[in-house]
């Protein structure tokens, strides 16, 4: 077993070298003359196999992970691989989550079937990479209970993938390379996009807010921006091979640009982003309470590309409770941001985060959350049971509340939830809206699904090639959190 990182070598003529913390411009270069050696092993393999080599990439966790897949399913098709959705393939890669300690437990019940698949297949390979590789104990509980992975890496060396895999096909040792951290952002390596008409966009990397339940600070590291300019270029680059929308990624995009040499707000760079012709749709996410900004609101309100749609999370309604989770801001100050948010755009539409049973929480705690999501009306809202994280200040903390309290909350907060959204989403009934065509539906035969710009789902009547199109759509019923519709 090896760490590439530490023992250097070299692999085709072309040296490994040493961790690498610097800006590096010519980075993006080498890692394609490491693709191309993958490429021409890749291509050998297959020949000795008879058959074209494949791969699955299975994903676990947020948009950031899935724009990372994407990425990683783009290298690994342009060093020859064919996808399949199969875990039978030649090539089985897990980009993991560590959010909860439960999705810790998925990977490793899913290794052990692995295990017993490439025992049959002798060209089988397994990597691991995500945010779950960033955890010491996990790495070495891999290295000692499951030897027979090929690749482990983390979250800030994702662009050294056609290194890593070079690496792998040319060894029959484990190799593991994780970094602590990085500045370094690496641009322009291959990518296979889920949808041809809307895309991800990373805009920055990492977390500074430490909140006292989260691990991502710790696996994903501190904030680090893109250049705008290679955003634009980017996103112009999408839109020249079909985009209509991006999503703007970011663990917290309302603190965009302060890490640049020459700092930019999130506000101005969406401004810039709208100038992009051809662009027909803007989204973002994840937006933290304690950085959006009046500019930001007005920006959004003036926009005719930006959706009317945010992810403000709330976690809790209790100024207390959000203290101790070093939220950064009170019930008080949510509740004057959201009247600001709905006072520039009433039709905007609000989802949110919450956290039932965070320790400590006491019966009044949790009915100031049931006042704010009450008042606040939310379309919807991700509800989570409070799991302790190892690695974080709130595993720690005494006065764990009971599981049968925690479950009772749950499920009067998630009727709440249900109740309100049910309430507010149907004031779009009987109006005409534009909707973008995503695929053909599971709602029923000749159904489509597309998104309003409210990030409300419509099911429709229509042909599948209207897919990737942006069509209007007269609202008949409302079904709590979609449409069913008509188009006009």
């Amino acid at each position: 077993m090896i760490g590439i990182d530490e023992k250097g070598g070299n692999v085709g003529g072309i040296p490994v070298l040493r961790k690498n913390r610097g800006k590096n411009m010519n980075e993006t270069k080498r890692q394609y003359e490491y693709l191309e050696v993958a490429r021409k092993e890749v291509e050998k393999l297959s020949r000795e196999a008879g058959r074209k080599l494949t791969f699955c990439v299975n994903t676990f966790g947020c948009q950031m992970n899935a724009r990372d897949s994407e990425k990683l399913v783009g290298i690994l098709e342009q060093a020859g691989y064919e996808k399949s959705d199969s875990e039978e393939a030649d090539f089985v890669l897990y980009n993991t989550c560590t959010v909860r300690e439960n999705a810790n437990l998925r990977v490793y019940g899913r290794l052990g079937h692995l295990n017993r698949l490439k025992k049959k297949n002798p060209h089988m390979r397994i990597a691991l990479c995500g945010c779950m590789m960033q955890e010491a104990h996990v790495v070495e509980k891999i290295k000692k209970s499951y030897s027979f992975v090929d690749l482990i890496f983390g979250t800030h060396n994702l662009y050294k993938f056609p290194e890593l895999l070079a690496n792998m096909l040319a060894s029959d040792r484990m190799i593991i390379d994780i970094w602590e951290g990085t500045d370094q952002i690496v641009e322009d390596l291959p990518t296979d996009r889920k949808y041809p008409f809307k895309s991800g966009v990373n805009i920055m990397f990492g977390c500074n807010n430490f909140c006292s339940y989260c691990i991502v600070p710790y696996v994903r590291g501190r904030e680090r921006s893109r250049e705008p300019k290679a955003i634009i270029r980017e996103i112009e680059k999408l839109v020249a091979d079909g985009v209509r929308e991006v999503m703007l990624l970011g663990q917290n995009v309302n603190s965009y640009g302060k890490t640049l040499d020459e700092p930019v707000s999130f506000a101005r760079l969406l401004e810039e982003v709208e100038q992009v012709e051809g662009l027909e749709r803007i989204r973002f996410m994840t937006s933290h309470p304690k950085d959006l900004s009046d500019e930001l609101i007005q920006v959004m309100a003036k926009s005719q590309k930006i959706c009317r749609h945010l992810h403000l999370p709330l976690q809790s309604g209790s100024s207390r409770i959000l203290k101790e989770m070093n939220r950064r801001y009170d019930q008080e100050r949510y509740l004057e941001l959201v009247e600001k948010i709905r006072a520039a755009m009433p039709d905007i539409s609000l989802t949110t985060d919450l956290i039932v049973g965070f320790p400590g929480e006491t019966e009044s705690d949790f009915e100031e959350t049931l006042k704010v999501v009450d008042q606040v009306g939310y379309d919807t809202a991700f509800t989570f049971i409070y799991s302790k994280r190892s690695g974080t200040p709130a595993a720690a903390m005494e006065d764990q509340v009971p599981d049968e309290v925690v479950k009772e909350r749950f499920d009067r907060l998630l009727k709440l939830v249900q109740e309100r959204g049910r309430q507010e989403s149907s004031r779009f009934l009987g109006t005409n809206q534009e909707v973008l065509v995503e695929e053909v539906s599971h709602h029923g035969e000749g159904l489509l699904t597309g998104r309003m710009g409210q990030n409300l789902l419509v099911h429709f009547p229509g042909e599948k090639e209207l897919i990737g199109k942006t069509v209007t759509v007269r609202l008949e019923q409302c079904k709590g959190f979609y449409y069913i519709g008509e188009k006009i």
